[in-house]
């Protein structure tokens, strides 16, 4: 058994050791928001914080988050979630949707470390979240509108 907070509620939950993370949160505590992209931490469809810090969810098992706080798509809030969350529907990000949870909690610490960041800045933070429908261009943008709201 394994105990840990996700998104400010304390759970025990009973998964073997070396489940992943993204399994145990999908299956046994029912939160569906991150999606299983590749399985080998390469595509970002899973991306959850860890001790506010992004982590591929297929590849960190459960053990890796006792005592520990996980925040998923589900949980995100605050000024920042808020902004990426607006931007996405202003400027209809989304396209199959797919991806969208791991680009947006992505796109979130992005915006919580570097409160304006540049095209290149955007670029180096979200290389590792692929979108099969290659909306790159709307999440940029979407990214830059956030961070633009923040500032007021």
């Amino acid at each position: 058994m394994t105990k840990f907070t996700i998104n400010g509620r304390e759970v025990t939950v009973t998964s073997e050791d070396d489940t992943p993370l993204l399994w145990v949160v999908r299956d046994e505590l029912g939160l569906i928001g991150s999606k299983f992209g590749c399985g080998i931490a390469q595509c970002g469809a899973c991306t959850m914080y860890l001790d506010s810090q992004p982590v591929r969810a297929c590849v960190t098992p459960v053990s890796d988050v006792a005592g520990r706080e996980v925040t998923t798509i589900e949980g995100l809030s605050g000024p920042v979630a808020e902004a990426v969350r607006g931007a996405w529907q202003k400027l209809d990000v989304v396209q199959c949707g797919y991806c969208q949870s791991g680009q947006m909690m992505t796109a979130a610490a992005l915006l919580s470390e570097i409160p304006a960041p540049s095209d290149s800045d955007i670029d180096n933070a979200m290389t590792g979240n692929i979108c099969r429908c290659n909306t790159y261009q709307r999440i940029r943008a979407a990214i830059h509108s956030a961070a633009e709201t923040l500032k007021t």
